[in-house]
């Protein structure tokens, strides 16, 4: 496995490759992330990982200074997935001082559910995927199902900007009890880790009416709210909207939806989410 950290290494190290598949990561690597990975090898002959934790898509009061940092753990975990390229740049190569900056903005897809709660996040998201595909040059790069609304924006800007790779979207992966997976669980105490268990177990009771064939998005918002109404946590948004445009669901009966929320548990923020109706690979 290469460990780079400039773009010209890089790049020159991605010549030697054929066909590859990018994951796109910020560090703190758990299992999740290795099952992207092992999707990533299912969709070409090599793999690149990029750990960059990316500081234009933190707001000024959240946790970019505080993100976990566990560089040689992920390298670790990187190398025993069998990756074969590690990116892992400093901010000052992403982003040199004298270079203005770029933006790539959607805002149909970026003004609601995570976009209107953490204003600016996925214009830092766009513009550090741009620059990692440009350096990278990938032929399918993998993202998960939790960062729905991450995965949806890629795709769309993946197309409209023709960035020349397949964004696959993966399966969120989950701990025993339900929790989904998260660089971020890692700030839970063992109290709060319970609580949080709370978020999982509201979607999951969203899916069950939905597949009693409830179909009214008030009453999937609703159920979500009834099981997440308790102590220690602290909801910002439940949501039931396309899956395909984001927009809320009204009074009207839906064919599909995805049900997604956002919460604080202690010191961490976490989001989740189930799609009713309509699976990954329909999604494009």
């Amino acid at each position: 496995m290469k460990v780079v950290r400039t773009i010209a290494e890089c790049r020159a190290e991605r010549k030697g490759l054929g066909r590859l598949a990018l994951v796109p990561t910020m560090g703190a690597l758990h299992a999740g992330h290795v099952s992207l990975i092992q999707e990533a090898k299912k969709r070409a002959q090599h793999v690149a990982v990029s750990i960059f934790v990316n500081p234009t898509q933190f707001g000024p009061r959240e946790d970019f200074s505080k993100y976990p940092r566990p560089i040689e753990e992920d390298l670790a975990r990187c190398a025993a997935a069998g990756v074969d390229l590690v990116f892992n740049p400093p901010p000052e190569e992403m982003y040199p001082a004298d270079e203005p900056q770029v933006v790539v903005d959607l805002p149909d897809l970026t003004s609601v559910l995570e976009g209107k709660h953490r204003p600016g996040h996925f214009r830092g998201v766009c513009q550090v995927v741009a620059k990692l595909f440009n350096v990278i040059e990938p032929n399918a790069a993998c993202f998960g199902q939790k960062d729905f609304q991450q995965l949806r924006v890629l795709q769309t800007i993946g197309r409209d900007l023709r960035l020349g790779a397949d964004i696959v979207g993966c399966p969120t992966v989950r701990e025993p009890d339900g929790l989904a997976m998260s660089s971020r669980n890692a700030y839970l105490t063992p109290e709060q880790r319970r609580d949080a268990v709370a978020l999982s177990r509201g979607l999951f009771a969203a899916r069950e009416l939905w597949e009693q064939g409830m179909r009214e998005p008030d009453r999937l918002r609703d159920v979500v709210r009834r099981h997440t109404d308790g102590p220690g946590i602290s909801l910002e948004y439940v949501s039931a909207a396309d899956p395909v445009t984001l927009t809320e669901l009204q009074a009207t009966p839906a064919d599909s939806a995805v049900i997604s929320l956002a919460a604080r548990v202690g010191k961490a923020r976490l989001i989740d989410n189930v799609l009713l109706g309509i699976d990954l690979a329909d999604l494009r």
